[in-house]
């Protein structure tokens, strides 16, 4: 008690108490007329805009929901496409090299048959060859062993009434 008697702020007097209620009614009513009205309206616009801003972020959110679903459907759609084209190229890579394995052999083949053909033809060319050689030995000892026959004349005479007889013969 003693320090409300020393302050005379802290100290109720009911002239202050009126005054300061008079001064808070007209502070009260001014504000009320001039103020009010604004600062209603700024809180207003204030919650619109909150509200506003609070669907935009549930739009965005369902916006974004959709947007990562239709996201995870086109990165199946891609997986799955990715593994068709795969094993799409896994086949015609399979397809290629067992086409080119057939021409492979089939070239191969060929080339035996062709190889095989080349010999048995050089095969025919020696044997011709071989067999005109002999008959060339042949005719030149037939040649030789006839000249030393017929070195005699009497014995060529006697050769030819033979073959003279045989011909008539026949």
């Amino acid at each position: 008690m003693i320090l409300l008697s020393i302050n005379p702020l802290v100290s109720p007097d009911p002239g202050l108490f009126i005054w300061a209620a008079v001064s808070f009614l007209i502070l009260f009513l001014i504000l009320r007329a001039k103020a009010w009205k604004p600062i209603v309206a700024a809180l207003s616009e204030r919650e619109r805009f909150i509200e506003d801003s609070l669907s935009k972020a549930e739009a965005a959110k369902e916006e974004m929901a959709r947007l990562t679903n239709e996201n995870e459907q086109l990165l199946k759609q891609a997986r799955i496409e990715r593994d068709h084209i795969l094993s799409e190229a896994r086949h015609m890579k399979e397809q290629i090299v067992g086409e080119a394995k057939e021409a492979a052999n089939t070239e191969g083949n060929k080339m035996i048959e062709k190889a095989r053909i080349e010999i048995n033809n050089q095969k025919a060319i020696a044997m011709a060859d071989v067999k005109n050689q002999v008959a060339a030995l042949a005719l030149e000892i037939a040649e030789k062993v006839l000249r030393k026959q017929f070195e005699d004349q009497a014995a060529q005479d006697k050769l030819v009434a033979e073959l003279l007889k045989e011909v008539k013969l026949k």
